[in-house]
């Protein structure tokens, strides 16, 4: 599969933003910067006074574009899930076998970071990487159903259910099909971080940042669970 443009901007929910940062030069600085530092520093470190010092500018400013940190954390994440989505979609608007999809959505999955859509301000590898130590922090949270009534999740729940549908696809009968799209999904960014620091907690390995043998990996789950 071939990296690929994207002609417009990532659609995401009004409700996380103030402003729209993709729409104005700063707005891009901060997501930029923001998917930078929060990969460098941790969730947990990371401060608006320290990204407005970072991009030379003020905490202010950035709080007209984000409520808060943990609003941004959804933000940055809520991207990624729909640049997955997109990828999906792209990648599957010419098939018609509903096995190759899945065998096209596995991909994705494990390999989203590695595409270019000639987004400047978004570095998917690096997103990729707070997705996969930050992300649940995004939604594992006390106000998680405030927070999805507002349709903060809803890039996630699109996502869940577009992998679900091509589950049904394939078998009918099988009766998990959304909490098989959302396992196949969290097992492609949980065992990318067991590999690395919690390897008795899986049985692939990644060296140098090659994770093919965890496609074979979620391809074997899926073939045996669908009945393939």
């Amino acid at each position: 599969m071939n990296n690929m443009n994207v002609s417009s901007k990532i659609s995401l929910n009004e409700g996380l933003y103030l402003k729209d940062p993709q729409a104005s030069e700063l707005g891009r600085k901060i997501i930029n910067h923001s998917i930078l530092m929060i990969d460098e520093l941790g969730f947990e470190q990371f401060t608006f006074k320290k990204l407005a010092s970072e991009i030379k500018s003020t905490e202010a400013t950035i709080y007209r574009y984000f409520k808060n940190k943990h609003i941004l954390l959804i933000y940055l994440v809520s991207w990624y899930w729909e640049w997955v989505s997109f990828l999906i979609k792209k990648n599957t608007q010419n098939t018609s076998d509903a096995q190759e999809k899945l065998r096209i959505i596995i991909h994705s999955f494990v390999f989203a970071s590695k595409e270019n859509p000639s987004v400047a301000y978004v570095n998917e590898s690096i997103l990729h990487n707070l997705v996969i130590s930050e992300g649940m922090k995004a939604y594992h949270t006390k106000n998680i159903d405030k927070e999805n009534s507002q349709g903060f999740f809803k890039n996630y729940k699109d996502l869940a259910s577009l992998v679900s549908e091509v589950v049904t696809e394939i078998n009918p009968d099988f009766a998990y099909p959304y909490a098989f799209a959302t396992n196949l999904f969290e097992m492609s960014n949980n065992h990318i971080y067991f590999a690395k620091h919690l390897p008795k907690l899986t049985d692939i390995e990644i060296k140098n940042d090659e994770v093919g043998e965890l496609e074979v990996m979620l391809n074997y789950f899926a073939d045996r669970l669908l009945g393939l």
